[in-house]
């Protein structure tokens, strides 16, 4: 789908952009492929795609995927997409992505998630994909730089946080690349990104003390230049605290930015509640 074609479309059907709804629609052919290809689809493949837009990500999905579930907000591009596709293997949703991923109860464990996720939903959305039991095998999502470095980042880096450890606990970040703000239409103020991340093949932790390390993040991170043992003073003794992280050598004035996943992990299973 070239960029002409997405201009006359929308112009057909008088469809002004919202910004809010972060429709900037990806159209360099090159990347595009790029995408399909970091996804390693099979004939057999089940895609989720969230805000497929007019379909230009749409369309090289079915051409390679045995089933693909678009879900899109925006009811006029839900037209659109209805108008272009007639392939039964396309399954078109109309609803809020992130509310259906928390209301449906799937066994998303077969999925690869393949999409340019909408800038203001990006991290809600893996967070959410990624906390569930039966997650998707791989993540392949394009969505602001800034975030994807965090997605991609480790201990130490100026990107590491909160994000980078509720996604990275079950996904091995494997690689990403970069995207210009001139591959989308109309171009974003910022640059993109897309990630290739897939599902760890043995969980760190199991499944009941995600709870806890997820509490120990969040509240590790909460003030980045206070020293982590302070924060989590609010909710454990110091004394158990002064003892793990011994165990753990990191020393009691250290910053949640310098403390590895590993160690969050063993923290975690040092903490449990």
């Amino acid at each position: 789908m070239k960029l002409s074609e997405m201009r006359e479309i929308l112009q057909q059907r008088d469809i002004q952009l919202t910004k809010s709804l972060g429709q900037n629609f990806l159209h360099d052919q090159n990347q595009l492929r790029r995408i399909v290809d970091a996804a390693e689809l099979t004939a057999n493949a089940k895609v989720l795609e969230i805000g497929p837009g007019l379909g230009p990500l749409t369309e090289m999905l079915l051409a390679q995927a045995g089933h693909v579930l678009a879900i899109e907000k925006d009811a006029r591009l839900v037209e659109v997409l209805k108008a272009r596709f007639s392939d039964p293997k396309l399954e078109l949703l109309h609803d809020d992505a992130l509310e259906f991923v928390k209301r449906e109860k799937r066994d998303w464990t077969d999925w690869k998630l393949v999409a340019n996720l909408p800038y203001s939903v990006a991290s809600p959305i893996l967070v959410e994909l990624a906390q569930l039991e039966k997650r998707p095998a791989r993540l392949v999502v394009t969505l602001q730089l800034e975030v994807a470095q965090r997605l991609m980042a480790a201990a130490d880096d100026d990107d590491y946080g909160v994000l980078t450890l509720l996604v990275q606990l079950d996904y091995e970040p494997r690689e990403w690349f970069k995207i210009p703000s001139a591959c989308f239409f109309p171009a974003p103020g910022v640059d993109s990104g897309c990630v290739i991340l897939v599902r760890r093949e043995k969980p760190l932790l199991p499944e009941e003390l995600k709870g806890t390390f997820v509490k120990i993040v969040k509240r590790a991170f909460s003030q980045r230049r206070k020293m982590m043992m302070k924060l989590l003073r609010a909710d454990w003794p110091v004394e158990k605290l002064a003892a793990v992280f011994a165990e753990l050598n990191i020393s009691p004035q250290e910053r949640a930015e310098k403390v590895s996943l590993e160690q969050f992990v063993r923290m975690t299973q040092l903490l449990k509640l």
